[in-house]
Formats: C-alpha cells, sequence, structure tokens
C-alpha cells in the first residue's frame, strides 16, 4: 500500500545541502527537466526503505539459533529482506543514471561500481552532477551492498551477530534514503512554482 511507508512522507523534504555533497548546491549548473521516470525512482526507494525497516524488525525477533525450520526461517527471511532492500536500492539508483544518460556500470565490479559512482560527483564535458549520495548514507548504501554480496554468495554461513553492522546502515536507510534521493532530485529537477496551481 504505497501510503504506508512513512518514507513516502519525507520523500519531499529538502535535507542540507551539507549532506547530498561537500560543496554548495548553487554551484552546479543544471538543466531544469521534468521527467516522469522519478516516479518509478520513488518507487523503488519506497520499496527499498521498506525492506530495510522490514529487515531490522526480523533482526530484532531473533531465532537464528534455532536450529530447526524456525531458525532457518528466520535467518533466510533476514537475508531476503536485505537483499530485497538493496535490490530496490540498486534499482532507484540505475533508473537515476538513466534519467541523467550516464551509462551504467557493466562488468564483475559492476555492484561495487555503481555505489561508487553515484557517491561522486561527475564533472565531464557536457555533464555535471553532485554526488546523489554522500555521508553516512554513502557508507549505509554499501553496507548493504556488503551484507548483499555475503548473503548472495553464502547462504548458509550466516552468523547473525556478525549482520549487526548492516542491521544498523539498514536502520539508518529506512529513514534517509528517501530524502537524500529527495535532496539531490530537487537540485537537478527543481519542481516548477506553479505545479500544483
Amino acid at each position: 500500500m504505497r501510503g504506508a511507508c512513512p518514507t513516502r512522507g519525507h520523500f519531499r523534504r529538502l535535507h542540507d545541502d551539507r549532506d547530498l555533497c561537500a560543496a554548495s548546491a548553487s554551484q552546479w549548473v543544471m538543466p531544469a527537466m521534468t521527467d516522469a521516470r522519478w516516479i518509478e525512482v520513488e518507487d523503488d526507494v519506497v520499496s527499498a526503505c521498506r525492506h530495510f525497516r522490514n529487515a531490522a524488525r526480523l533482526y530484532d525477533e531473533g531465532g537464528f539459533q534455532d536450529k530447526g525450520l524456525n531458525g532457518y526461517k528466520s535467518a533466510m527471511a533476514l537475508q531476503h529482506a536485505m537483499q530485497s532492500g538493496h535490490t530496490s536500492l540498486e534499482g532507484a539508483l540505475k533508473r537515476i543514471l538513466e534519467i541523467l544518460d550516464e551509462e551504467l556500470p557493466s562488468g564483475a565490479n559492476s555492484h561495487a561500481d555503481l555505489i561508487k559512482r553515484v557517491t561522486r560527483p561527475i564533472e565531464v564535458e557536457g555533464h555535471e552532477r553532485p554526488a546523489i549520495l554522500s555521508g553516512g548514507v554513502a557508507r549505509d548504501v554499501d553496507e548493504s551492498r556488503r551484507f548483499r554480496h555475503r548473503a548472495t554468495h553464502d547462504y548458509d554461513s550466516f552468523e547473525a551477530e556478525r549482520a549487526e553492522p548492516a542491521i544498523e546502515a539498514a536502520r539508518r536507510l529506512a529513514e534517509t534514503l528517501g530524502p537524500a534521493v529527495e535532496a539531490f532530485k530537487t537540485i537537478i529537477d527543481p519542481p516548477s512554482s506553479d505545479w500544483r496551481r
């Protein structure tokens, strides 16, 4: 249900530009644009936040030490929720790069390269943009990526106590990802002053 995720309420709030990039937002010369693809970006962000929030709840419920089916369900549900959160997050980031006409990273390191790309400003001839994610949000996204990698390649060695840094990142991302993406969008695609009239 669209209205169920608190992130939607925060998605329109602009955060301090220092959270977005080290430089003043006014230095970026960006053409104003309106692109309906932001709707799918928002949907992906809301989905990521829901999965991250629920992953943290699953972690808090515990049950991972049970050697039977209940322990298996707990571990698999947590790993799947974290993977789904990161997959939705990556979907949003890829859509943003497509809106900006940037090529997507490819190859064996594409997941890590995607995070590196969106956490740095781009200044090449004919194309400039600030970092899409920065600071703590960027670090939390990378922690989520590392968890996703471990879970994808080694389900059977899951240890709940070692997942704590990723779970804490997920808790923060559930609250900070939406505002960070919205802050970036506001810089590169400022809302029209009269679109609601």
